[in-house]
């Protein structure tokens, strides 16, 4: 039956997909997928997909514009070779905290994402931890999101910490925090932050906790420059916390991230491999698990028609 699924793949991230590949026991599929001299994207197919369930993987992380328009061509040119279906694998989905209008004259391009993927083609969505729940929402078609949730539960039990506490970078993250302590069956303490303007610095105001004498867990959905998880971490550090780890499915790492969390007090921190992590972004203290056979058991379930869901309710 996997005879009729193929994976392609974009030049962002193919690591993944052929991990996600390796998973399934199926060759990554052929595809062109470049750039002409005058910066116009061409893709082209290189196997015949007529009637066939079709999985493109590309997250929109850097090169974001790149990443977006090399998906979407991709997507119509899978829909013009006749594909069954087309989903569209985003582990990481771009964009993403632009998800409401917060201010004046501002768009909402989270929704804008959602409705060019679906004009260029899209009939599903495959992807991990969205920024925001609604943004499943602004689609017309399926939305599958799947959590790393369960990958961090079982990497931090395995450390077997006795005085753990999760500590969320903000309200905005506090559901998955709390969802997260509850795994590991520890408190939770919330991080109260201002965002200072349209600009990437943030300042921790409070704690609402207990960290005092504490391994401290700080999660957050994604880790952009790091200024909010390192903020946080300070700010733990101040109230005396023992240690302090930090966890994310994100690990975007842009302009000065790996300089902070060199710096930072944090211990360690575990990412996952939704967007690709070049060797300049690595530290001794970043620990990477893959999500390839999480994303790789729910492209199986898609094309089976079995329930994705389920894979969490065994978990």
């Amino acid at each position: 039956m996997l005879d009729e699924l193929k994976v392609f793949t974009g030049n962002t991230h193919p690591a993944l997909a052929k991990s996600i590949c390796e998973y399934l026991k199926i060759p990554l599929g052929r595809a062109e997928v470049f750039e002409f001299s005058n910066e116009n994207i061409f893709v082209r197919i290189l196997e015949n997909i007529r009637g066939r369930d079709v999985f493109l993987l590309q997250p929109i992380c850097s090169p974001v514009q790149k990443s977006l328009v090399e998906l979407l061509i991709m997507i119509d040119a899978a829909k013009r070779a006749s594909a069954d279906r087309i989903t569209a694998v985003i582990p990481y989905y771009g964009y993403g905290r632009t998800d409401k209008k917060d201010q004046p004259r501002v768009p909402i391009t989270a929704r804008l994402i959602a409705d060019l993927l679906q004009t260029a083609g899209a009939n599903r969505i495959l992807t991990v931890d969205l920024h925001a729940g609604q943004i499943q929402g602004f689609f017309n078609v399926p939305v599958d999101e799947l959590t790393a949730l369960y990958l961090i539960r079982d990497y931090f039990k395995r450390k077997h910490f006795e005085t753990l506490v999760v500590v969320a970078t903000d309200m905005g993250i506090s559901k998955r925090a709390r969802d997260l302590a509850a795994k590991l069956n520890c408190p939770l303490a919330i991080a109260e932050k201002r965002r200072l303007g349209n600009t990437d610095q943030t300042e921790t105001q409070n704690i609402i906790g207990d960290v005092k004498d504490k391994i401290a867990l700080i999660i957050d959905d994604e880790i952009d420059t790091g200024g909010s998880i390192t903020s946080v971490a300070s700010a733990v550090q101040n109230l005396g916390a023992a240690d302090i780890y930090a966890c994310c499915t994100h690990p975007v790492f842009s302009g000065p991230a790996v300089k902070r969390l060199a710096a930072s007090p944090i211990k360690e921190v575990m990412v996952t491999d939704t967007v690709p992590l070049g060797r300049e972004k690595k530290l001794d203290k970043i620990t990477v698990l893959s999500v390839a056979p999480m994303l790789g058991e729910a492209i199986h379930r898609i094309h089976t028609g079995m329930s994705v869901g389920a894979m969490f309710e065994e978990a």
